[in-house]
C-alpha cells in the first residue's frame, strides 16, 4: 500500500486526519488530529448530539458561543466548528504538555517560583473571562493544560456561563474538591466568586501537591469545605499563606477580587511588573501573506473575505489561524539559520584577520633578519 493510499484510508474529518484519542467523557471524546494543509496538530472534541437532551444541547451551544469570543494566550483557542446531523466537532488548540494534574503526579509539588509563574497566567486568563462577563465554574488541575513550553492553557468551558450584575446563578457546577462552600449550601451566586474560591484551591494544589479539602466521601468533603479549615504545610511561605487566605474565605462577599489579587505581594515576587488585567489584542485577520497562501490553496478571495470578516470559524478561518502558528515556527527557523550563518561568517573573518596579522608579523621578522625590503620579504612569504 502506498503512502497516499494509506492516508486516504485513515479517518478524516474535513481537512483533519484523526489520530489517537487523548480524552474521553460520557458523550464526547477528544482526538489528536493533524490539519493536512498546514501540517499542524490540533485537538478535536467530538460530541455525539444524539445522546444529549435539549438542555444539554443548549449548554453545548453556549460553550461554543463562549469559546468563540475568548482570545487569550492562556486559554485554549477554538479554530473551527464542524456540525453534522448527529455530531459536533470542535477543532481546538492542542496543548502537548498535558494536564497540570498529571504534571504534579509526575513531578510532585512545584516550588513557589514555578507555581507563581503558572498561577499568574491562570489568574490573568480567569480575570479576562470575568472582564467579558464569563464565569468558568469548573476550574481544576485537570482543566489546566500545558503547551510545549509549559505555558498554561485553560480548557473545558462546558460548565461556563455568562453572568450579569443582579442576576444570580444557581447551578452546582464543577468538581466537588474545588467547589465553593455556597455551592454545597445550594445558595445562588453572582459568578466570579466561585471561580475565586477554585483558584485558591488550585494555588494550594500547585504549591503543596495535594488538595486543601478532601474526604472519604462527598458528605465528609462537604463538611470540611463548610468548616473552611485546611492545613498549612511547613514549607509554604508566609506570603503565600497570606494570599491563600484572600481566596479561601467562607463568606463570598469577603473574598478578594482578582484585580486585588493581581496586586498581592506574593504574585509580584521575581517579576519587574505588577500583573495587570489583560488587554485583548485584535485578531489580525488581514495578513496579505496568509490570504495569498489561502488563494494558492484554492479558496476564492470572496470566500476568504467573508469567512474572516464574519468570524465564521470554518475551514478557511481555521487554515488562516493555523498558518499564523506555522509562520511563527518558520520565522524562528529562519532566524536560527541566519544566526548560524552569521556566526560562521564572523568566525571565518576573525580567523582570516588573525592569519593576515601573522603573515605581516612573519614578514617583518624576515625583513629584519635578512635585511631586505619589507615588500620583497612579503612576496617571498606569499609565494612559499
Amino acid at each position: 500500500m502506498t503512502g497516499s493510499s494509506r492516508l486516504r484510508d485513515e479517518p478524516h474529518i474535513g481537512k483533519y486526519r484523526l489520530m489517537k484519542t487523548i480524552g474521553k467523557g460520557n458523550f464526547a471524546k477528544v482526538k489528536l488530529a493533524k490539519h493536512i494543509p498546514t501540517d499542524r496538530e490540533v485537538a478535536i472534541k467530538i460530541i455525539d448530539k444524539t445522546q444529549l437532551n435539549s438542555t444539554s444541547l443548549q449548554k453545548l451551544f453556549r460553550e461554543v458561543r463562549i469559546m468563540k469570543v475568548l482570545d487569550h494566550p492562556n486559554i485554549v483557542k477554538l479554530y473551527e466548528v464542524i456540525e453534522t446531523e448527529k455530531t459536533l466537532f470542535l477543532v481546538m488548540e492542542y496543548a502537548s504538555g498535558g494536564e497540570v494534574f498529571d504534571y504534579l503526579v509526575a513531578h510532585g509539588r512545584m516550588k513557589e517560583k514555578e507555581a507563581r509563574a503558572k498561577f499568574r497566567q491562570i489568574v490573568s486568563a480567569v480575570e479576562y473571562c470575568h472582564q467579558k462577563n464569563i464565569v468558568h465554574r469548573d476550574l481544576k488541575a485537570e482543566n489546566l493544560l500545558l503547551d510545549a513550553d509549559l505555558n498554561i492553557k485553560i480548557a473545558d468551558f462546558g460548565f461556563s456561563n455568562e453572568f450579569t450584575t443582579g442576576n444570580k446563578l444557581d447551578t452546582f457546577c464543577g468538581s466537588p474538591p474545588y467547589a465553593a462552600p455556597e455551592l454545597f449550601q445550594g445558595k445562588k451566586y453572582d459568578g466570579p466568586e466561585v471561580d475565586v474560591w477554585s483558584l485558591g484551591v488550585i494555588l494550594y494544589t500547585l504549591v503543596s501537591g495535594s488538595l486543601p479539602f478532601d474526604g472519604q466521601n462527598l458528605k465528609e468533603l462537604r463538611e470540611r469545605v463548610l468548616r473552611g479549615k485546611y492545613r498549612i504545610p511547613f514549607y509554604m511561605s508566609t506570603d503565600c499563606e497570606s494570599l491563600l487566605k484572600k481566596f479561601l474565605i467562607l463568606n463570598p462577599l469577603k473574598r478578594a477580587s482578582l484585580e486585588a489579587i493581581m496586586k498581592d505581594k506574593w504574585m509580584g515576587m521575581g517579576f519587574d511588573d505588577e500583573l495587570k488585567p489583560y488587554i485583548e489584542v485584535k485578531k489580525d485577520l488581514n495578513d496579505p501573506i496568509r490570504i495569498e497562501k489561502l488563494v494558492q490553496m484554492g479558496y476564492s478571495r470572496k470566500d476568504i473575505e467573508e469567512s474572516l470578516g464574519q468570524n465564521k470559524f470554518n475551514e478557511i478561518m481555521a487554515t488562516y489561524l493555523l498558518l499564523a502558528k506555522k509562520n511563527v515556527d518558520v520565522s524562528f527557523g529562519l532566524y536560527v539559520f541566519y544566526s548560524y550563518v552569521r556566526h560562521i561568517f564572523v568566525f571565518t573573518f576573525v580567523c582570516m584577520f588573525m592569519f593576515a596579522c601573522l603573515c605581516i608579523f612573519m614578514c617583518m621578522f624576515v625583513c629584519r633578519y635578512l635585511q631586505m625590503p619589507f615588500f620583497t620579504s612579503l612576496c617571498l612569504f606569499v609565494v612559499r
